[in-house]
């Protein structure tokens, strides 16, 4: 699969926050953006075991919903003490109403009720571009680093505010967009897309 310059493609998000941050990170490529939510579609359940398997569900469904080409991303945090929860299930636990405070609270409580020392975690993203055919391909990526409670910082979105990525001292709530899209798990995956994918 290639794109084009000037091409419109579905992001397959209901979400504002991690729409804006796609957008972002599409923009070099030229490519145009709406999100799913923008054309009403409908969000699929993610009924997957794993990150790609949830991206690619999401993309399959809004390319064959738009008729576009659809770029689904599933991504999340995975804490090793807590084997690998919240995972998978990282937006699930913030509820219909998309709140992290309470979801980041639980996080703090398991690691507390485990008395866990080891503070160690990552965010995996894993991107699914689809075509209105369905034919898919995948893109991975991720970033180390730990947890800190309270949550520090306005900026991001969901568990950002409690991770600190590895080789820094503040929390993803507390850089600039601009400083974690030059690093973050959604910034790798994006390079290996760009990279296999770049509009001619």
């Amino acid at each position: 699969m290639k794109l084009s310059r000037g091409q419109t493609i579905v992001v397959a998000t209901h979400n504002p926050g991690k729409c804006a941050e796609i957008a972002e990170l599409l923009a070099p490529l030229g490519l145009a953006v709406k999100s799913a939510g923008e054309l009403g579609l409908p969000e699929p359940e993610e009924t997957e075991g794993t990150f790609a398997g949830n991206a690619a569900l999401k993309a399959r469904a809004a390319a064959k919903a738009s008729g576009l080409y659809a770029l689904a991303d599933d991504s999340g945090l995975v804490v090793a003490a807590l084997g690998g929860a919240p995972g998978v299930h990282s937006a699930r636990w913030a509820g219909p109403g998309k709140d992290f405070g309470p979801a980041m609270a639980r996080v703090e409580r398991m690691l507390k009720e485990r008395d866990a020392r080891d503070r160690s975690a990552k965010f995996v993203c894993a991107l699914a571009l689809s075509s209105p055919g369905g034919e898919t391909e995948i893109f991975e990526g991720e970033i180390e680093g730990h947890l800190e409670f309270p949550p520090r910082g306005q900026k991001g979105f969901g568990y950002d505010p409690i991770f600190v990525p590895q080789g820094m001292t503040r929390t993803f709530g507390e850089i600039d967009p601009h400083e974690k899209h030059a690093v973050s798990h959604r910034a790798r995956a994006f390079a290996k897309f760009a990279a296999a994918m770049a509009p001619k």
